[in-house]
């Protein structure tokens, strides 16, 4: 730990940023061969997963950890939540207006946050159901919801990330966050919710972190065989290629990779699929699963030696400042007429992610935008920066 602070909390969310960052630096599929590459087949999917599981571990233990807060100190814990999805979504918002061809998930991190309020009271065992009745309805609700959006609203989908000109068709808009777009908020709120049941546990305790380990692997593993049984054994694969979008996209390379933009309609069988971004119940387990699992692994590791995976856990405690210059940096190079080598720009982002977050850690200091975060936090909750 920094103090009291779980750095192996810290070095999962670090692992997150470097795994969005490295999906979004290098190309997901051979440019020869078109064959998926390493990236898209390991990180794909998994890393922005983490991301948002360890986000719902972070309200978790904004909210007191494993014995959950009541009350007035409740009611001022939503409060402080509430301003940091304010922040985080305006963050998003700014960074939605660049060209960039990163997929901003900043604002539907804040709608998510907002989305989480009625939970971050509850108790562990009323938390557990109500995350795993959600992990498996609510992409049956997605299912059947989608059809009706692509008709009722025109366009159904954002051809851009989430900006200011956005509102001006609210419509699009809500359907785009909530079921259409990249980031669906209602299948997504599935990680913020196992999150939190993950931060209700005694996570300094080794049965607790061992646990996540053999949990998230078997989980992980489960989701993948039952979704191969049925896709493969039981013909749902045959059935998928007989949709408009099966005769459309390359199915069987894309659900190893990225199943974003894929229509998923025409058939039952899509439930089946846990290709990365389909959001069906059996991805959202997979890649929970892997997600509690590297959370375990870095809690193991850090028990005894808090400062093992210090570049991971210093860039993991100011990721906002951190996806948000990463993001700002996409956009440039993006725009130049011969953009730079992946394998140096990534390197070259992780050691300056790396290096930011352990040169703030070592004077004390929170990155620019959490700073502004914490401070709106404890006014909102306090009503002073002190927080008493």
């Amino acid at each position: 730990m920094i103090g009291r602070r779980l750095t192996g909390i810290d070095a999962a969310r670090g692992i997150a940023l470097l795994g969005m960052m490295a999906t979004h630096i290098f190309p997901l599929y051979d440019e020869q061969t078109g064959n998926p590459s390493w990236t898209g087949l390991v990180l794909s999917g998994r890393s922005s997963a983490l991301f948002a599981v360890v986000a719902g571990i972070g309200l978790a233990l904004l909210t007191g950890g494993s014995q959950p807060r009541s009350g007035t100190a409740l009611t001022a814990d939503r409060r402080g939540i509430a301003v940091r999805a304010v922040i985080i979504a305006l963050t998003g918002l700014v960074l939605g207006g660049l060209d960039t061809t990163i997929a901003v998930i900043l604002f539907h991190y804040g709608v998510l946050f907002l989305l989480a309020l009625p939970f971050v009271g509850m108790r562990l065992p009323r938390l557990a159901l109500w995350a795993g009745v959600w992990l498996l309805l609510s992409p049956v609700l997605a299912y059947l919801i989608r059809p009706w959006l692509s008709s009722a609203v025109e366009p159904s989908t954002l051809d851009s990330n989430v900006s200011w000109e956005a509102f001006l068709t609210p419509g699009t808009l809500l359907a785009d966050v909530f079921f259409t777009g990249f980031y669906p908020v209602v299948q997504w709120l599935s990680y913020l919710l196992i999150g939190l049941v993950i931060g209700r546990l005694r996570l300094q305790d080794v049965p607790a972190q061992a646990g996540l380990v053999a949990a998230g692997i078997t989980a992980a593993a489960g989701a993948k065989f039952l979704s191969y049984y049925l896709l493969v054994d039981r013909g749902g694969f045959e059935a998928l290629l007989a949709t408009e979008s099966g005769r459309i996209w390359p199915l069987a390379r894309m659900m190893e990779v990225n199943l974003a933009g894929v229509e998923q309609t025409g058939s039952w069988w899509w439930l089946a699929v846990s290709g990365p971004h389909s959001g069906t119940p059996l991805d959202l387990l997979h890649t929970a699963g892997t997600a509690a699992a590297v959370v375990g692994v870095c809690l193991l590791l850090t028990r005894a030696r808090p400062n093992l995976l210090l570049p991971l856990s210093a860039a993991g405690a100011m990721t906002l400042t951190l996806y948000s210059i990463h993001v700002w940096i996409m956009s440039v190079t993006d725009a130049q007429p011969v953009p730079p080598e992946p394998v140096w720009l990534f390197w070259i982002s992780a050691v300056v992610a790396a290096g930011l977050g352990i040169a703030f850690t070592r004077f004390g200091s929170r990155g620019p935008l959490e700073t502004l975060m914490h401070g709106a936090s404890q006014l909102a909750r306090h009503g002073s920066l002190s927080g008493k």
